[in-house]
């Protein structure tokens, strides 16, 4: 006797069966013994044959179109399968083969005593199943009456009421009320994800399908010891999230961005484009809004650059949050926010809404993509028009990435002073020529000499943020940009951040410290009688940050 096992790309179980001798054909057509539905396995794709005298098993491909492979060999004609052999049939179904094992007392003792703790995601999916058509025999005006908790009791109840009547078969000695949380969190709520959504150290959740869900916490990366029962539920979770907002997700529309109720951002990618299954990516949104004194305490700057951008903000020098992704320019950006005065008009635009600015005046402005019929989009670079047709004193651009630099820029330098964006770049320098080639994409034509020029004009300080090795996130650099000299824009470093190595645990060893130079502005603000401190910028003395 064989042991056959099919896997999905997932790792779900597609099929799994003993063979005894005889014939067997794989594939998707209905006549196949080993029914196998996948998009790169032909309608009859191979055919496995059990000697009767030798109990001896072989593989044999039926020219299929995407081939029967072992490791990067492709199989032809029949070819003899060993004990734990591993297969591809297609571009990414498993096949694996083994001998079955003569079963002793001992051994089904030792399989019992292994069986612990129990696998419960098949008995999970049969209750959902259950569980939902019970509910859709409900009267829909009865539903449509229950907000969130009342469902969730209901469904509750529907769950232990199933459990209870004998329905379901159980595995021995299940924990019933964790099985009951479970199958409701996959019905109605976020399945296994909900108790992550809920915990504040985690700060990013991402599943790349079914069996894996990793956490970022304190900037590295986890796996969690959590999946969901299958394909479909980890798709249902998907389909909840986008269906609010009037949004679908399919074969047609594979890729979309998100937002859930707490404003956490969402991206979904499903097959065909995501090859490993529906892969969801949550970065979730801040329950509490960091203040400038968090951010010196975490010690992602020092108190003498807090004290140097309050002075930016405040006397509204147009600046840019440089950094790489998940760097935390947002957060940056929303703190930064807090020092804009609470008497101007401030206009927020963004793709996925993320600020939580605290001043009385403030509207914000969210882009919109196209609906199913591709129509109805609203770009940023839309809403960057638009604002200044709205009488902003500042505006907040919660990310550039295209044409809209060019709308940015021109309101920089036509009286927009004191607004704040951010931008993916590794250095000052870079986010230079990112903006550069972003006002390009403008679709305007304009020589490199005229988009310089408007950059230097209009920018004046550069904030780059890093994710160091350790996790933690550093405001490792903030420069002044200066005028246009020859072909390229002058700037000039005010604060650093000097890493010196790392500790015994991989935290990162450094100083903040100043660069020995005062920008510009602070010359001009000296002169107009604005009492300054001129001590922050001495390279002495540098506050030491030691990660901890």
């Amino acid at each position: 006797m064989w042991s056959v096992k099919v896997y999905s790309p997932t790792g779900d179980v597609l099929h799994s069966c003993e063979l005894g001798p005889g014939n067997y054909l794989l594939g998707k057509s209905p006549e196949c013994d080993i029914k196998i539905d996948d998009t790169f396995v032909s309608r009859k794709h191979a055919r496995l044959e059990v000697d009767t005298d030798t109990q001896t098993i072989t593989i044999e491909d039926l020219a299929s179109t995407n081939g029967t492979w072992r490791g990067t060999t492709r199989i032809a004609g029949p070819e003899p399968i060993t004990d734990g052999s591993r297969m591809l049939l297609g571009r990414q179904v498993q096949l694996h083969v083994e001998r079955v094992k003569a079963v002793t007392a001992a051994s089904v003792s030792q399989q019992q005593d292994e069986a612990l703790p129990q696998d419960t995601s098949a008995v999970s999916r049969e209750a959902q199943e259950k569980i939902l058509e019970y509910l859709n025999l409900r009267k829909r005006g009865d539903l449509s009456k229950l907000d969130y908790n009342q469902l969730r009791d209901e469904t509750r109840k529907a769950a232990q009421a199933l459990i209870l009547s004998g329905d379901i078969n159980l595995p021995p000695r299940v924990d019933q009320e964790a099985l009951v949380t479970d199958i409701v969190s996959e019905a109605i709520g976020f399945g296994p994800i909900e108790p992550f959504l809920e915990d504040e150290e985690v700060t990013e959740i991402m599943v790349n399908g079914p069996n894996q869900i990793y956490l970022e916490k304190r900037g590295k990366l986890y796996k969690a010891n959590a999946s969901f029962s299958s394909v479909q539920a980890l798709m249902n979770i998907i389909e909840r999230i986008v269906s609010p907002l009037g949004r679908r997700i399919d074969e047609g529309n594979p890729m979309i961005d998100a937002r859930l109720p707490d404003g956490s951002r969402v991206n979904a990618i499903i097959p065909p484009l995501a090859l490993t299954g529906p892969t969801l990516t949550i970065r979730k949104f801040a329950k509490e809004r960091f203040r400038i004194e968090d951010l010196v305490r975490f010690g992602s700057l020092s108190h003498e650059m807090a004290q140097f951008l309050e002075i930016c903000v405040k006397y509204r020098q147009n600046l840019v949050v440089s950094g790489g992704t998940g760097s935390g320019k947002t957060t940056t950006l929303n703190v930064l926010s807090d020092f804009i005065s609470s008497d101007e008009r401030i206009v927020t635009i963004e793709d996925s809404a993320e600020l939580q600015l605290g001043q009385p005046h403030v509207v914000s402005l969210e882009s919109r993509p196209s609906n199913v019929e591709g129509k109805g989009a609203v770009a940023i670079r839309d809403l960057v028009r638009n604002s200044l047709r709205m009488r902003p004193d500042r505006i907040v651009i919660g990310e550039c990435r295209g044409g809209e630099a060019l709308d940015m820029l021109q309101a920089m330098n036509t009286g927009h002073d004191g607004s704040l964006t951010t931008g993916h770049a590794n250095n000052p320098r870079d986010m230079l020529a990112r903006l550069e080639t972003m006002v390009l994409m403008a679709g305007i034509d304009l020589p490199s000499k005229a988009i310089r020029e408007q950059i230097a004009s209009a920018i004046q300080i550069i904030v780059q943020q890093m994710r160091m090795s350790d996790g933690r996130r550093r405001i490792v650099s903030i420069v002044e940009v200066g005028s246009w000299e020859g072909d390229i824009i002058a700037l000039q470093e005010v604060f650093r951040f000097r890493q010196k190595g790392l500790d015994v645990e991989g935290n990162v060893l450094g100083v903040y410290e100043g660069c020995g130079y005062a920008p510009s502005f602070y010359q001009k603000l000296g002169d107009a009688g604005i009492n300054l401190d001129w001590d922050i910028f001495a390279p002495e003395n540098p506050e030491e940050k030691t990660a901890s």
